[in-house]
């Protein structure tokens, strides 16, 4: 089942209209700054990146780690100022879309408008399974249940081959996504490796026990029915 929904030639048609361009940036660079006015919104057509708010004393919450077909920005479209940032987990390849361009899918073309709104719905569902992680599961468990979405997300991509893909995340992100410390993300990782549920080669991950993860964390499959490509 291929993972993006067809779109009809007048639906590429309205979207090619609203695009202003193609854009690539390194790892590391910052897509939306936090505080930035009127930012454009994003597709991520390639690579890796994550949404994060951060505090005073740069303590930072890694709220949502988003991969290709992701939507950014919408949130923030929503108000003068962006209320956190965006960051690129690898060289990245963006759709820029203007949000009135945007906003203009809402008057002329219903379906896309819709499109939009599912996949706002869709990332609300992935960071309330976050936060249940966070306020409810066990260092153990909320490993477990990260390592399995962002395995199945990937998968769903066909970046997956023999349960084995490219991870670009490091520990430290693991720690600022879970609320955890780097000690105790570090030495759950290794009691997580030592029992066989996966392994790791640098940025190379293989899951060994995914039946494992999933009693492990409770994870529950999201929807992998065709979603939209904006």
């Amino acid at each position: 089942m291929p993972i993006f929904k067809p779109l009809s030639e007048d639906e590429i048609g309205k979207i090619n209209d609203i695009k202003q361009e193609d854009r690539h940036m390194p790892s590391g660079a910052t897509i939306i700054a936090p505080g930035e006015r009127n930012p454009c919104l994003y597709t991520l057509y390639r690579g890796w990146a994550f949404r994060y708010r951060i505090l005073s004393d740069d303590r930072r919450q890694i709220l949502h780690f988003i991969l290709p077909g992701d939507l950014i920005g919408l949130q923030s479209a929503m108000f003068e100022a962006a209320q956190y940032g965006v960051e690129s987990l690898t060289p990245v390849h963006l759709c820029v879309l203007p949000r009135r361009g945007v906003w203009r899918l809402f008057t002329e073309t219903p379906q896309l408008a819709f499109d939009v709104t599912w996949l706002g719905s869709r990332e609300e569902a992935l960071v309330d399974e976050g936060l249940l992680s966070v306020g409810r599961r066990t260092a153990d468990e909320r490993v477990a249940a990260l390592l399995i979405s962002l395995f199945k997300r990937a998968r769903a991509l066909g970046l997956v081959e023999n349960d084995e893909f490219e991870l670009p995340i490091t520990q430290q992100h693991i720690a600022d996504a879970l609320g955890l410390s780097l000690v105790h993300t570090n030495k759950t990782l290794a009691r997580l490796r030592r029992v066989g549920m996966f392994a790791r080669n640098g940025s190379r991950m293989r899951m060994l026990n995914l039946k494992a993860l999933e009693r492990l964390s409770e994870y529950v499959d999201q929807d992998l029915s065709p979603r939209p490509l904006i």
